[in-house]
């Protein structure tokens, strides 16, 4: 784990996170989280699926993991859609636009790839500025309980958000982005 001479320290690298990242990303994951993240909404998109590890993100700092930003295949109504999440930073690392910086990241990877629309659970103030919005996502339906104001949808390609509607659900082919 970092220590907390994370201010003089040179700033973090974000890159394409990679199989051997898995424990430290869990390990992260689970200090940002703990134990009620399995509780979540999103988790049930989740569970006993793999994340797209060539869209997901991970910043190091000195060789230390310090943050990620994970994408998962999903539907959402008829339309193909990735799901954002977990991200988290380390806490000697947040306030610094970190998390902003990985997430903006991991958008640009599956811009570049063809996919054409991210969606979350998370706070609209922190997330609007990157692009997500509830208004795009207020026709969207979750498994399990979740506030619907914390629905949020980004899209990557014009259109992609315009008629969202439906429920959102783990996706099982996730190789192919489809047309949004």
């Amino acid at each position: 784990m970092p220590s907390s001479s994370a201010d003089t320290a040179a700033p973090p690298s974000i890159s394409g996170e990679l199989p051997t990242d898995a424990i430290a990303v869990e390990a992260l994951v689970g200090r940002a989280f703990g134990p009620g993240r399995f509780a979540k909404a999103a988790e049930r998109l989740r569970e006993g699926r793999s994340h797209l590890i060539d869209l997901s993100r991970v910043a190091r700092a000195e060789g230390a993991l310090v943050g990620c930003a994970r994408l998962w295949p999903v539907t959402a109504g008829a339309a193909p859609a990735l799901l954002l999440g977990p991200f988290a930073v380390d806490d000697a690392f947040r306030h610094r636009g970190l998390g902003g910086a990985l997430i903006r990241h991991a958008c640009e990877a599956a811009a570049a790839a063809g996919h054409g629309l991210i969606l979350l659970v998370g706070d609209e103030p922190y997330f609007a500025p990157l692009g997500f919005s509830a208004e795009a996502a207020r026709r969207l339906i979750l498994p399990g309980p979740v506030d619907r104001r914390r629905v949020l949808a980004r899209a990557l390609k014009g259109g992609a958000a315009d008629e969202l509607a439906g429920e959102v659900r783990p996706c099982l082919s996730p190789s192919t982005p489809g047309p949004t």
